[in-house]
């Protein structure tokens, strides 16, 4: 399984000088399986940039979305594939009680928003639901997981061999729970990230931001470390970084979270920070 991360920034895309190193677009990570199948995990404005990197060869093209906010969904309509007859792009997202997935993204590409209407796009889109169950997608087995965060939210997980990778790019699983002593089941994500090769996991505030953030759905630091060593994940990389936290300040950051992965028993070569093109295989 290789993996590129397109976009690691959250909420808002916040590029410039300050953020060249760990980047300015939103989630998006690509994954390719062993049998050539492409995936994306959330269509931010990473996405921008995967779709003009694909060749023409790969005409069928999965994308997992976590949910709708706009820094998940906002590169869809800038998604090359999507304008190419030939390309077949399947979307996969939260379910929800008001009204369908295809009509709730069709809410984003439609006017005043979008010049181009969902049912314009010339190549073959399909929407579904994602199950609350596994299910195939190439040589790969998907699971999804309802998540603690505002509105419909899952996070997903990826297996293919005996490696998996999880991602949780929005998430505050210490709301109402104690990580560190509450049991397994009062924890949101933790049967999803258990023992996940690879966990990528939103880590977006630090300890002093969070306080006036409760319930704004994303974790502090301390909180992200704190979940991935008690779901025994091998590899923790930490995503959706605030727009206001510079490359030099998330530099300073993650020197202190691998000092803090450290004492609480993890191998500190087994942290990073999600950096946009970065590039990782999922292997044991």
């Amino acid at each position: 399984m290789r993996v590129k991360v397109w976009g690691a920034r959250g909420s808002v895309p916040s590029p410039g000088p300050e953020t060249v190193r760990y980047g300015g677009n939103t989630s998006c990570v690509e994954i390719i399986l062993s049998d050539g199948t492409e995936l994306a995990l959330d269509a931010g404005t990473g996405i921008r940039s995967m779709g003009l990197a694909l060749s023409e060869n790969d005409s069928r093209i999965n994308i997992l979305l976590t949910h709708l906010h706009m820094d998940h969904i906002q590169g869809l309509m800038f998604f090359a594939p999507a304008f190419n007859p030939t390309s077949e792009i399947v979307i996969w997202g939260p379910e929800a009680p008001d009204a369908s997935l295809q009509d709730r993204i069709a809410r984003y590409i439609s006017a005043p928003l979008s010049p181009v209407e969902v049912r314009e796009l010339p190549c073959h889109v399909s929407f579904n639901e994602a199950p609350h169950s596994e299910w195939r997608i190439g040589s790969a087995t998907i699971r999804a997981a309802s998540v603690t965060h505002r509105g419909p939210t899952l996070g997903y997980r990826i297996t293919e061999g005996d490696v998996s990778l999880c991602y949780i790019p929005d998430h505050e699983p210490a709301l109402g729970a104690d990580i560190e002593r509450d049991d397994p089941e009062w924890i949101s994500g933790f049967e999803l990230a258990r023992g996940a090769t690879v966990l990528l996991h939103d880590g977006q505030y630090t300890s002093a931001e969070y306080p006036s953030r409760v319930g704004w759905g994303h974790s502090k630091l301390s909180d992200a470390l704190a979940f991935a060593r008690r779901v025994d994940t091998e590899r923790l990389v930490v995503f959706h970084h605030d727009p206001l936290h510079s490359d030099d300040f998330l530099d300073d950051l993650q020197g202190s979270a691998i000092e803090r992965w450290a004492e609480l028993g993890g191998e500190p070569t087994q942290l990073e920070f999600a950096a946009e093109r970065r590039e990782l295989a999922v292997e044991r």
